[in-house]
Order: structure tokens, then sequence, then C-alpha cells
């Protein structure tokens, strides 16, 4: 947990400058064409006046995220601050921007990057972007629950020696599921080479807050983490963080950051990391020891329903489950005949429960600082029902929720090669050119550059028949695939 000055974390720089900037009653005439709403009065009468009059943009006052000098350099000091990183950056183009900043900074066309393969698809995207080439490490998958495990330390060392010439190494800290790696060794292994260290923290926002979770990226060690701010954080939605610890070259990192991101920055987007940043650094620690609290007492209860496994700390095992986040309120549902997205849409459908997401073997069901015990009960009583309901025998066809890719091409090659649209069905043993994935969670079942293999197949048909949501190939249909001429 992050050591920070209490007294100066009481402040929120850009918030408090949208409040002077309110009372000020100034006339638009620059963008947003809405006008302070009054162009625009149904949006007014669906996000309200106070929530539009403050969609404004950039001004001396207000600074400027291309070049913040005043009001968001502050908030993204103190945020550095409470994180315990050397420097923040507010992105407001979601994580996915944080998670391709990093790669860009440390990655050029060429070089090798070491990463596990169940990552979000926004890094295979900047690997796509820049032309780095990926060196796998295969986490190894729980038989039962089968779901991706973390990176075994001595995997990632081996893949350090035999590409002496890699440039960095990506963590997941933690993954969508829970399961953490042992990022501190992962650091240290990668340093003494001369290798940089990202961590994509989509979902450890909560690390940096609670010491009886597991170790955040920026207490570990590593150069760079992109942070899920909006998700576990509670700011707006595309909001997140981008941290770096003074091994980085914030000059360089800047300019990357604006290749892509926006230079007409939402002030919703940003005041809402400000206020956040604010609240985890003044009341994190109570609110997350609450929130796995709750992790807690819903693993209990759901486990003694029986036909529900809701795993936790018991499946580390200091290796590929080198630690787990108790906050992550993970469920295995096949051993009572439901895959997880049935699951998933009967409690949405039947019910009026809306989880994280159902995928073949599991469910996820997202608790943060706005939950409540009244809601986990509803939950807890939701999945009893269902079992009693809809139950049936189980099946193990499929349960892995990943499988091994074959990489034949960079997927920057792959995804710019020539290509063409060939029946699913005939596609064994040809080069994928393009990503298919269920989303949620995101992780590529196959992307540009892997060899389409007869499981993979049949994997890809299961999903979709059961209702998984497919995305990423240009076939809607997901009946045809692109694959190298």
């Amino acid at each position: 947990m992050i050591a920070m000055d209490i007294e100066r974390q009481k402040a929120a720089p850009v918030y408090e400058a949208l409040e002077r900037f309110r009372k000020q009653r100034v006339v638009p005439f620059d963008v947003p064409g809405h006008k302070r709403g009054r162009g625009n009065p149904e949006l007014v009468k669906l996000l309200g006046e106070q929530c539009v009059s403050l969609d404004v943009n950039s001004m001396k006052p207000l600074d400027n995220l291309c070049h913040p000098v005043s009001v968001i350099y502050d908030a993204e000091q103190l945020a550095a601050d409470a994180f315990g990183a050397a420097h923040a950056y507010f992105m407001v183009g979601g994580t996915t921007s944080a998670v391709q900043s990093m790669i860009l900074t440390a990655c050029k066309a060429g070089d090798k990057i070491i990463l596990p393969r169940n990552v979000h698809k926004s890094v295979i995207n900047a690997l796509v972007l820049c032309g780095a080439e990926p060196v796998y490490v295969n986490p190894d998958v729980d038989n039962h629950i089968g779901i991706a495990l973390g990176m075994e330390t001595s995997l990632v060392e081996k893949a350090m020696n035999e590409n002496p010439g890699a440039v960095a190494v990506l963590v997941n800290n933690p993954t969508y599921y829970g399961i953490c790696s042992d990022i501190r060794s992962i650091v240290k292994l990668a340093h003494d080479r001369g290798m940089l260290v990202l961590a994509d923290e989509a979902h450890g926002t909560h690390l940096y807050f609670n010491e009886n979770l597991p170790v955040s990226a920026m207490e570990a060690g590593a150069d760079m983490a992109a942070v899920s701010m909006h998700k576990s954080g509670g700011s707006l939605t595309q909001s997140s963080l981008l941290l770096l610890n003074s091994t980085v070259n914030t000059r360089y990192v800047e300019q990357i950051i604006n290749l892509t991101q926006t230079t007409s920055a939402s002030y919703l987007l940003l005041s809402s990391l400000d206020i956040s940043r604010r609240n985890l650094a003044l009341r994190g620690r109570e609110s997350f020891e609450k929130v796995s609290a709750m992790a807690e007492y819903a693993r209990k209860e759901i486990n003694s329903i029986g036909g529900y496994y809701a795993y936790g700390k018991d499946i580390v095992n200091g290796g590929s489950i080198y630690d787990f986040d108790v906050t992550k309120l993970s469920v295995y549902t096949r051993d009572m005949g439901l895959t997880g997205i049935e699951v998933y849409d009967l409690l949405r459908d039947e019910y009026d429960i809306q989880i994280e997401f159902g995928d073949i073997g599991n469910i996820l069901a997202y608790i943060s600082i706005g939950d409540r015990i009244q809601d986990i009960e509803r939950l807890v009583g939701a999945l009893e029902d269902i079992k009693r309901l809809y139950s049936r025998k189980s099946s193990k066809l499929h349960n892995a929720e990943y499988i091994a890719p074959i990489v034949a091409a960079t997927p920057q090659k792959a995804f710019y090669s020539e290509k063409e649209l060939v029946p699913i069905r005939e596609t064994a043993g040809e080069i994928c050119g393009e990503f298919v994935m269920c989303y949620p969670p995101g992780i590529p079942i196959l992307a540009p550059g892997e060899q389409i293999t007869e499981e993979i197949i049949d994997y890809i048909l299961y999903a979709k028949e059961k209702g998984c949501s497919m995305q990423g190939p240009e076939d809607p249909d997901i009946s045809k695939l692109n694959v190298l001429i």
C-alpha cells in the first residue's frame, strides 16, 4: 500500500477549476456546438443541465490535456503520488489507449516483447500498429475450471534467455479472473537484462489502496502500468491512468500518447478521474476492505449452494497462481451442466441482474465500491434459483477458455497481408488474418498470424452456439474467416 500526503490528496484541481468556471457564466463562442446544452435540449433532458454545461472545450483556465501546465498537470501529479508512481497521465481513450501507449513507447518495428497470450486485444492491436514481434509465454490452464493462469517465472526466464534482445515484458496484474503472476520476480529478471516491464492493470486499480491485496505494479518496480480507473476505481467509463516509474523518459511517453489520444479531451472524464483519485486516496483502504469482505461472503454463500465453484485464495499455488485478487467473484458453472454464458443470460433475462461476463465455463460478478450487501444477497439467491430450476447433467465439452496458439507470422504482417474469406470449417491449417474473440473478456481466441486448428474452429462455433458475443471477424456471422493467401 502506498504512503501518501493525505492533506495534499484532499485537493481536486480539475474539479475545482470546473466549479470556478461554472460560476463565471462565460458566453461560449467555441466548441462543442451544443453551447452548454442550449442547442440540444434532448441531451440536457437525458444527462442533466449541470452535466452538459460542463462538457466544455480546453481553455486557459481549464488547461489542455495534450500539454498540461496548470490544473491538469497538478491533478496528474496528485494521481502519481496517490499511486506511488513518478508520473501519471490522464487517459480519456480507455485503458486501451494506456496499454497501447506503453507498448508503442517500449517497442518499434522488429523488436521482441515477451508476454502471455491471454492478453486483452488492445495489446495485440498495439503490435499490429508498431510491428513488434510477440514472444508468448503460454500460461498453464487449470484442468477443472478451464481458465488461463499466470506466467510461471521459470518460463519467463527461459523466454528471456532465448530472446536476449527482447526489449520488454508485459504482465497481466491481475487477469480478468483475478489470477496474479509473481510480478516482483519478473521485474527483477527483466531489469537484470535491461528490459522494461509493462503491467496491464485494467483490473487492478484497487491493488494500490489496500495492503491485504496482491502487490501493485508500481510497488513491484514495473516501469509502466495501465490502470482502469473506471473499473474498480469509480470514475466514468473510458477514463484511465498511465503510470510511470522514474526509469522511463517522460517526454518521449508524452509524444507517444499524443500520437493517438484525442485533442478534444472530455472534462467530464477528466474531472471524474480527479474526483475518483481523491476518493481512493482518502477512503480507498476501508472501501476495498469492505469490497473484499463482500466478495468473500459471496464466495462462501455460493459454494454452499452446490454445483458452483467460486474460487479464491484456495487456488494459489505459488507459481502459475502466485496470488489471487479476492475482490474478484469468479464462479465456475459447468459442474451443474450450464455454461457461464447461459447463467449470465438467465441472470439478466429472468432476474434483472447484470454481471460482468459469462464465458464457456465461468461467470464474473464485478464487486466494487458501489455495491451493497443486499445486492450480494440478491445475486446469491438468483444463483440458487438457477441451480434448482435449470441445472442438468454436466458436460466437459470445450471446457478450456484458452487454447495455446501456433504463431506463424507477426500480427502486423498478417493483418496487412492479402487475405481471402473462407468458410470456417475449411480453414484448418490456414493462417488467420483477423481477430476472433468473445467480448468480454476481449482475449482473442485467434489473432492475426496464428494458425487455425480444428480445436479452435470447434471452440469458436461452440461459443457462438451458446450465445457468447463474438467480435473481430469481417464476416459478422462468423461463418467465414479471413485467411492469408
